[in-house]
């Protein structure tokens, strides 16, 4: 049989549960949703960085990605290039694509990567 009290907010008890349990799923949800996905990035960076820098990212039509090459640069540096290229060659603009975030991973990836 299911209760009929209600609570302080005038709803049946199972009725505040039932909104508090839906609350705590979708909070749960939303903050699943803001872990970034870092195999999903691996893969990004050596297919779609890899089609112009090299699948083994140690250059090609654009330069070596490896991170001995990369050692110089700041890692903000690094985020902006990935977000907003690099006018003027073949360097495009990622923003449309990914996220500030995402960028920010892959250029700690890139800094950080161990030898491959």
């Amino acid at each position: 049989m299911v209760s009929v009290v209600q609570s302080n907010g005038g709803l049946p008890a199972w009725a505040s549960r039932a909104l508090l349990t839906t609350a705590v799923l979708i909070a749960t949800s939303a903050l699943a949703a803001d872990v970034l996905d870092g195999n999903a990035l691996k893969r990004l960076v050596h297919q779609d960085c890899g089609s112009c820098h090299g699948l083994s990212l140690k250059g090609g039509l654009g330069p070596d990605l490896r991170s001995k090459s990369l050692e110089h640069y700041d890692a903000n540096v690094l985020t902006d290039v990935i977000l907003d290229g690099i006018p003027g060659t073949a360097m495009p603009p990622w923003r449309p694509l990914i996220s500030e975030e995402e960028a920010e991973w892959i250029a700690h990836y890139l800094l950080e990567q161990e030898e491959q």
